[in-house]
């Protein structure tokens, strides 16, 4: 039997994982997440799949955060009739997650088409909508850790606990060929480990192939503890309130935000922190948090640390969009979290456009921001960005803040793949970018792993797995060339280049010089523009 694995997304780049799995008998996807990061990347969500929808017999998902599981509703529009197999709490986030992409999607679109509709450009279609996110949900099957699941013709499924989110996992798949079993862990993401709100990381040992994400590859953290984990929050948070302005925490909705809510009240209930007002302005983030109630019961320490975690008191839930625009009203010392988390959506975009000109601001970004993204930008030092069009000056604080990362850094990267060995075949290094990719791939080979066992997948490569082999197979067509899914693409330098040409025309000394500058833009313009 031939068994063939390919990667269509999280290969060279942080979003989008999708890997398909292929036998003679059957084809399963493990993950089908959506890109992001820059426009050229995004792209790709809208283009048709790389793949037959058709053939694909069964989803098996690691988690629900989008860019794991936001095109599901777009495979099931194309034909796919499940099952997706996942965890109670999985199914329960991308329930409200799914359903918020889609409203997404139709928001924007309908802004887009109003801009076309005046330049004269076609209309587009949202990729999917929340209805489609509501169909998707009825192929949801549920699964539980360590229970093995049959879910296709010779593809056997276990899931252990991944650490990362809630529901999140780690799955074991089996391929039975004639060899023997096959066995290709996909780590999905895993946590640090250590944290008093959500259970370790878990893993088997001597698995024939290795899928392991690489976020902070080239990255080891501070080890941290719960108590010095709200040691480094006090201290972000007692700054913004000496600095005199706002705290604006980009909020990553499912998990972080909860977290980070938690700590935040205690810290002012015991007084470690100024009292003040808590706006949690993010609907899903909302949803997500009553969910986080119900099933936030952490068996490694017996309690829910979410439980706190409502409407009440300091803590505001601002769901509607006229409750959030009274926020405009409010300066000095107050906390607004909001999402997205990489800044790239959501109402955090127009908190930003408002504080981030004002030196008593602090925005606190607590967690990965990807290639492209505004939060990228912000944490990269950028002195001017463009917000929904308008060019915005970065006089704020920028704070970032690891301490609450869903993701291992590089030292529990390492030593969670060493307690998966003897991994007999491949080690695929998969959702980095290509510094924490190689970065990891350096660590690996420190910590013993044959070298010629670590492979770096390219978008869109396709390998030849046997119990002890995996082999590059030729002639793929990927969608975007090597290295382009992690970098700026020209939509960034675009944007780069009109501040940079608005600060030149702001300190010319006078109109004369201004119109110089437009007159040389225009002679390179002509000087270069195709025959």
């Amino acid at each position: 039997m031939t068994v063939q694995l390919t990667f269509h997304g999280a290969a060279g780049c942080v979003t989008g994982f999708c890997a398909r799995l292929k036998t003679d008998k059957a084809t399963v996807l493990i993950d089908c997440g959506m890109f992001q990061g820059p426009k050229t990347l995004k792209a790709l969500n809208y283009d048709p799949f790389p793949f037959d929808v058709k053939e694909i017999d069964a989803v098996l998902l690691t988690h629900a955060h989008i860019d794991h599981s936001g095109l599901l509703p777009k495979l099931m529009k194309a034909g796919f009739k499940g099952p997706i197999h996942a965890t109670a709490a999985t199914r329960d986030l991308c329930e409200i997650m799914l359903a918020d992409a889609g409203g997404i999607q139709e928001s924007e679109v309908e802004q887009l088409n109003r801009r076309n509709q005046r330049r004269g450009r076609p209309l587009v279609e949202p990729i999917y909508r929340a209805v489609d996110a509501a169909r998707t949900m009825k192929l949801f099957e549920k699964v539980k850790l360590g229970e093995p699941v049959a879910v296709a013709p010779g593809i056997s499924a276990l899931y252990w606990e991944a650490g990362h989110i809630l529901g999140a996992t780690s799955i074991e798949v089996t391929v039975d060929t004639e060899e023997g079993p096959v066995r290709i862990l996909f780590s999905g993401d895993f946590g640090p480990g250590g944290r008093d709100f959500i259970p370790n990381p878990q893993g088997p040992a001597g698995v024939d192939h290795l899928v392991i994400e690489s976020t902070y590859g080239d990255r080891p953290r501070e080890p941290v503890d719960p108590a010095l984990r709200r040691r480094r929050l006090a201290e972000e948070l007692n700054a913004a309130h000496e600095a005199g302005g706002p705290l604006l925490i980009p909020a990553f909705a499912v998990e972080r935000s909860q977290e980070l809510l938690a700590d935040i009240l205690t810290l002012i209930d015991t007084g470690e922190v100024p009292e003040t007002d808590v706006f949690l302005d993010s609907p899903l983030a909302i949803k997500a948090s009553k969910i986080f109630v119900e099933r936030g019961w952490n068996r490694d320490t017996g309690w829910n640390p979410f439980k706190d975690v409502r409407a009440s008191g300091r803590l505001k839930f601002l769901d509607k969009p006229w409750d959030s625009d009274s926020l405009e009203r409010l300066s000095g010392w107050h906390i607004i979290m909001a999402g997205s988390g990489m800044c790239d959506a959501g109402r955090i975009r127009k908190h930003l456009k408002r504080w981030l000109w004002d030196r008593g601001a602090t925005v606190l970004l607590s967690g990965f921001q990807a290639a492209g993204t505004l939060g990228r930008l912000l944490s990269e030092g950028a002195k001017r960005v463009k917000i929904q069009g308008d060019d915005v000056r970065v006089a704020a604080r920028i704070r970032i803040l690891d301490a609450y990362s869903g993701h291992a850094d590089a030292t529990t990267l390492t030593s969670w793949a060493k307690a998966r060995q003897p991994v007999g075949g491949k080690v695929f290094l998969v959702h980095g970018e290509p510094k924490a990719l190689e970065g990891l791939r350096e660590r690996l080979v420190e910590a013993s792993f044959d070298p010629e066992s670590l492979t770096i997948p390219a978008l869109d490569d396709s390998y030849a797995i046997s119990r002890t082999t995996g082999d590059l197979e030729p002639g793929g067509s990927p969608r975007l060339p090597p290295q382009a899914a992690a970098t700026l693409d020209w939509h960034n330098a675009r944007a780069q280049l009109l501040i940079e040409l608005d600060e030149r025309l702001e300190r010319a000394r006078s109109d004369a010089a201004r119109e110089a500058i437009l007159a040389q833009v225009s002679k390179a313009l002509e000087a270069r523009a195709p025959a």
